[in-house]
């Protein structure tokens, strides 16, 4: 059973790894983690509001009003901009001309947004190192008109969305049939560090480093993807015009202009992720999905899988739990401190995974204990005390009932002159007489640990040693044989009272080894003792009336006795060649 769920386990996981709900765990445990950024002081992003297209008399901007916009920002110090607005068609009012030398004054990057037109601009300069493969393909774009479009620069606006429908990562670079074009975010940084040129750097899994002049190299996933750091950029209006040394992204924030995307933080224009995006390019520690990360998570969770299950099917429930929980905790933390550092690896499909195989171990474990006890209580029950069947439940190792050579104590008692009492009397009292003297026996065993073996007619068998370990195991049984004979005394009391005759009971007490194991039939058998050590006390019970005493001890165990005994004359005992001596209690 353990087998077949490990391997259903390792076989399903790795199958069940690339679902889609899977995914976007993934993906909101990178949200939720991964810490945020300080804005670079490079960029700001101004805002055109509902209150500036009141006051501008509506939506769109003629072209002329653009061109003193841009002036503008200029004259605030504004070292570039950035347009969130395409220009597909000419302007109605003639105001291109006037727009289009504002543009040309500073550099400025006009979107291109993605359509299904299969018509492309011109392509950018790249440099390969390696095989030119991997990427995302645009399959058309929606191009400026000539006038705009040959003053500034042009990058496309994409806004790719994961399986949640949320923008988290998008491609600096886009495949044409041409070549490559930049995404909008990308071509800012280019233009401002005057670059003309993308090096792009590839292995066998497709793009790995994007490279422009004067930065650092740029890590990207196989489609030439950066994850978006969501820094906190600084915004201002047409009013304030907050911009100085800065390059401005330009967009429109009236409502049902410019349509918003769903991002991690919230709902956001077009203009507001391009920002992100080239903030993202230059906070040097933003976060990447590397390539590994989908073999790295896999054997993660493989690994912590099968340690799971290990600990808790080999080790203490105690210290499996124990140990369970320390390789969750460190799961986490790892997981937290890889995305900490910009490593966005995922681990919680991990921790799911291994939790719900520690809970399948835990329960079978749990199960197999919980059966092991029903097995010892209805083994054991009918024979211990209750504080000895939680021990033997607590330690089943201690249950070694197929047959084991013991060092062990027996009694033997057998009521004297029942047999014409029960003639005497009606069967109701026999049957009440009898469990009275019974009970007390059983209770003076279990006072003192011991088992209670049999019951055949009035003679009881009670031992100790035999199940767990008990080295005072002889003292024991002569304190038993002692509290027999005072519960006797007490209960005889009792059926004076009710009128009913008293009784004499004979106790014969032994030690020696024996052997102590389930004897009996294939389908009914019991747990008790065989060698000659019972069959000696058996015999000093029988002797305790020509002795002329209670209780007969025999010499293996009065050599050990706590209690002061006193040696009576030998016995002669059928089997035995020598008579045995004997002793019973001092009560001098």
């Amino acid at each position: 059973m353990y087998k077949l769920l490990t391997l259903l386990v390792l076989f399903f996981v790795p199958v069940t790894f690339q679902w889609e709900i899977l995914e976007v765990l993934k993906l909101k445990t990178f949200d939720a983690l991964v810490s945020e950024q300080e804005p670079s002081g490079n960029f700001t992003v101004l805002n055109i509001t509902e209150k500036d297209v009141e006051a501008e008399g509506g939506y769109p901007f003629p072209r002329q009003r653009l061109a003193e916009i841009q002036i503008e920002l200029l004259e605030a110090g504004a070292i570039g901009v950035g347009w969130g607005i395409s220009f597909p068609h000419p302007d109605r009012m003639d105001g291109d001309a006037e727009f289009a030398e504002a543009l040309s004054y500073a550099p400025s990057v006009l979107p291109l947004f993605e359509t299904n037109n299969n018509q492309y601009p011109k392509t950018t300069g790249t440099v390969i190192i390696g095989e030119d493969i991997g990427g995302y393909r645009t399959q058309g774009i929606l191009n400026n008109i000539e006038k705009l479009s040959v003053v500034s620069n042009e990058g496309i606006a994409v806004a790719h969305t994961d399986v949640d429908n949320l923008v988290r990562r998008l491609p600096l670079l886009m495949r044409t049939p041409d070549g490559w074009i930049s995404a909008y975010g990308t071509e800012v940084l280019k233009v401002l560090l005057n670059s003309s040129t993308y090096i792009i750097k590839t292995n066998e899994n497709g793009l790995e480093e994007i490279i422009v002049q004067g930065l650092p190299p740029i890590p990207v996933d196989s489609l030439g993807r950066k994850w978006i750091s969501w820094v906190d950029t600084p915004q201002t209006t047409l009013k304030e015009m907050n911009v100085e040394d800065t390059f401005v992204f330009v967009g429109v924030t009236a409502g049902g202009v410019m349509p918003q995307l769903a991002t991690p933080v919230g709902l956001l224009e077009p203009h507001k992720i391009q920002a992100a995006l080239a903030e993202s390019i230059l906070i040097q520690d933003s976060p990447q999905i590397p390539d590994y990360a989908q073999g790295a998570e896999l054997l993660m969770l493989l690994f912590s899988v099968v340690i799971t299950w290990f600990i808790l099917s080999l080790l203490g429930i105690t210290l499996g739990i124990s140990l369970f929980a320390l390789t969750m905790l460190g799961n986490a933390y790892l997981g937290f401190y890889l995305i900490q550092k910009g490593l966005l690896i995922d681990v919680t499909w991990t921790l799911i995974c291994q939790f719900i195989t520690g809970a399948t171990a835990f329960y079978l474990r749990f199960r197999e204990q919980y059966k092991l006890r029903q097995l010892v209580k209805k083994q054991f029950g009918k024979y211990l005390d209750p504080r000895m069947v939680k021990k033997l439940q607590d330690n089943p190792e201690l249950c070694k009932v197929n047959g084991n050579r013991v060092d062990c104590s027996i009694i033997f008692t057998d009521l004297r002159g029942f047999t014409s009492l029960s003639e005497s009397v009606e069967p109701e009292m026999v049957t009440y007489i009898m469990n009275n003297v019974l009970d007390v026996q059983v209770k003076a065993a279990n006072k003192y640990y011991g088992c209670t073996d049999k019951f055949i007619g009035d003679a009881g068998m009670f031992h100790w040693n035999t199940i767990i370990p008990q080295p005072n195991h002889r003292n024991l049984a002569l304190s038993a044989a002692k509290e027999i004979e005072a519960n006797i005394i007490e209960l005889n009391k009792k059926f004076k009272e009710e009128g009913i005759q008293e009784i004499a009971i004979g106790i014969g007490v032994n030690s020696g080894v024996c052997i102590a194991g389930n004897f009996g039939a294939t389908d009914r058998f019991a747990f008790s003792l065989i060698g000659d050590p019972c069959n000696v006390a058996a015999r000093l019970e029988s002797s305790t009336k020509v002795a002329g005493v209670g209780t007969l001890i025999g010499e293996e165990t009065a050599k050990h006795s706590c209690y002061p005994l006193k040696e009576l004359d030998p016995i002669e005992v059928k089997g035995k060649a020598k008579p045995l001596r004997v002793y019973t209690w001092d009560l001098n």
